[in-house]
């Protein structure tokens, strides 16, 4: 089946940089998605998007060139809840891979023991309007009670505006959760501002949350590193980062988004993407923490 992608969807950058920094032994990219390719693993009829085909055999050799241990794959919306090419990713990851997944109401025990014995350790929930239609929040809440029996986390996706109205729903989630890109906060507004702080807040008040400090190219204002020089990449995100890195040390995870869906203005370099860490962990300890120990305590339990 042959399908073409959306008009202005940039395609993954196909020679990423060597990273200066070195990560730790063991690191895990802990968010990235397999698409298709959609000749095997055909998209959601009901997609908001048709992406690029990025492959499990890329997405490894990617992992690889950056001197990463293990990934953590999501499920990517473009696929719905037909979970077959996250699931053949980690088939084929010789246990250096796990997985979050989508799920309907409907799922039967079986399916949710079988998703968890290839791998699955979450499910994601995804409120961005523009790339998902509502899902009730009762049957969401449903869900959640039936995984986390499993073990397994929830992850939610969502914008910062959105948070006072979805707070409640969040709080009352029964399993660890954690938030993809820090809630996307408006990194054009002050580190110290409400709306940032309402996000903090949000983390302190519940110790089952956690923040991936992750997308700098997603939510940066400011532009690509070419602009700032590669010592310096997306500077107005490091400030919202480094503090929740500081702030909930054993709480943070970070990814590379692999291969970046929906991005229209400029494609990064997964490289440098890499180089960003130093500038929000700017310890050995705290660079461990959100790369080894963290990734590993939530996904590989049984390790």
């Amino acid at each position: 089946m042959q399908f073409e992608k959306t008009p202005g969807w940039l395609d993954w950058y196909a020679g990423p940089s060597k990273p200066r920094f070195k990560v730790p032994a063991g690191a895990v990219d802990a968010h990235c998605h397999v698409f298709g390719p959609g000749a095997e693993f055909p998209y959601a009829a009901g997609r908001k998007y048709t992406p690029c085909d990025a492959s499990k055999q890329q997405l490894f050799a990617l992992r690889d060139h950056l001197g990463f241990a293990r990934n953590i794959i999501v499920q990517a919306t473009c696929h719905g809840a037909d979970n077959r090419a996250l699931t053949d990713a980690l088939a084929h990851s010789g246990g250096r891979a796990r997985g979050v997944a989508t799920v309907k109401r409907d799922i039967s025990d079986a399916e949710l023991n079988a998703l968890h014995e290839v791998g699955v350790r979450g499910v994601r929930f995804n409120f961005v309007k523009r790339l998902v239609d509502f899902t009730p929040r009762d049957e969401l809440m449903e869900i959640a009670g039936r995984v986390a029996k499993l073990g397994w986390h929830v992850v939610i996706y969502f914008e910062a505006v959105d948070l006072p109205e979805l707070w409640d729903f969040f709080t009352a989630l029964p399993t660890v959760v954690v938030v993809d890109h820090m809630g996307r906060p408006d990194v054009s507004k002050s580190v110290d501002g409400p709306e940032f702080e309402l996000f903090m807040k949000f983390m302190t008040q519940h110790s089952n949350i956690w923040s991936k400090v992750s997308c700098p190219e997603r939510l940066s204002v400011s532009g690509p590193p070419a602009l700032h020089g590669e010592q310096n990449p997306y500077p107005d995100v490091i400030p919202f980062a480094r503090r929740i890195v500081e702030t909930f040390p054993d709480r943070v995870l970070w990814g590379t988004d692999w291969p970046h869906p929906n991005l229209k203005d400029h494609m990064p370099d997964d490289g440098l993407l890499v180089d960003f860490i130093p500038h929000i962990a700017v310890s050995a300890e705290l660079q461990h923490r959100l790369l080894v120990d963290n990734p590993m305590r939530l996904y590989w339990q049984e390790t």
